[in-house]
Parts: C-alpha cells; sequence; structure tokens
C-alpha cells in the first residue's frame, strides 16, 4: 500500500506538507522568467487555477493554458498536453493533485522548462527528483501569485 502521506511531516501530531527551501533570491530569478505553462488552469474564475495565472497574466507573463477540457481561456489557445505547445517554455506552473503530478513531470521534461512550479499544497518526491534529475528546478508548495506579490 502506497503511503499517502510520504510527502509530509509530523509536527506537534499534525500532518504538516513539507517547505519548499527555494530562497527569496531563487524565487525571484524564477519569477524574472516569462513563458508559462499552466497544466489543470481552469475556466472557473473562483478558484486557483484561473485566478493565479490570470494574475500573472495581467502582470506581463505569457501565459499558456494546458487543458484538455477548453479550446480557450482568457483568450489564449489552451493545448491538451504540454507536449502539443508549440514553441519553448520557461516554467510548468502544475494545478493539479499531488498523486497526478508524476505524469506531468514525466511529460514536461521532454519540453526542457527550466522550471517546474507546483503550486501551493502539490509536492511529490519522486516526480520533484526526476525532474532535478533532468536538470530542471523545482520549486513545490508555493503559490506563484503570493510570491510574485511578496518578492516584486
Amino acid at each position: 500500500m502506497i503511503n499517502k502521506f510520504k510527502n509530509y511531516i509530523l509536527h506537534d501530531r499534525l500532518l504538516i506538507m513539507e517547505q519548499d527551501p527555494s530562497s527569496d533570491e531563487q524565487i525571484r530569478d524564477i519569477l524574472s522568467l516569462n513563458k508559462v505553462a499552466v497544466v489543470g488552469m481552469s475556466k472557473n474564475p473562483s478558484k486557483a487555477a484561473h485566478y493565479v495565472p490570470k494574475y500573472l497574466f495581467e502582470n506581463g507573463y505569457d501565459i499558456t493554458p494546458v487543458n484538455p477540457y477548453s479550446d480557450e481561456i482568457l483568450g489564449k489557445k489552451s493545448y491538451n498536453s504540454i507536449s502539443d505547445i508549440v514553441g519553448d517554455v520557461d516554467i510548468v506552473d502544475v494545478f493539479r493533485p499531488s498523486d497526478q503530478v508524476l505524469s506531468v513531470i514525466r511529460e514536461a521534461i521532454k519540453k526542457k522548462p527550466k522550471v517546474i512550479w507546483l503550486q501551493e499544497g502539490i509536492h511529490n518526491l519522486e516526480a520533484e527528483e526526476l525532474a532535478r534529475n533532468a536538470g530542471i528546478k523545482v520549486v513545490f508548495n508555493r503559490c506563484m501569485l503570493a510570491e510574485h506579490q511578496r518578492l516584486l
């Protein structure tokens, strides 16, 4: 049986998701990149998977939606998968549950982004190790919107 809590640490008898160790300087460097593919981007304005990339788009980022159930989001063509995107991608921003991240990371590695960013609440050690072994920086359990507002 797979332990679904393997990415958490026990603190005062509570399970808490491990924190990403990236420094503020490292996050600033990542946020200076421009082309962001958003896996799991939503058309629903009330979901973080919509309003986070919308915020990034409104702040000058080149957002590419990846959602096989939408043709267009925020006036931008939506792709079925990362591999369908034409051109380079700097950051793959992931809005998928932790247990679904491994397949996303395997596909993202083929696109050779500089960074894979797993949004707040998303952490998968196996997937992150695969990406790092491919020379890709990984940020996990952090929100791009929150980090952008905090640091820039």
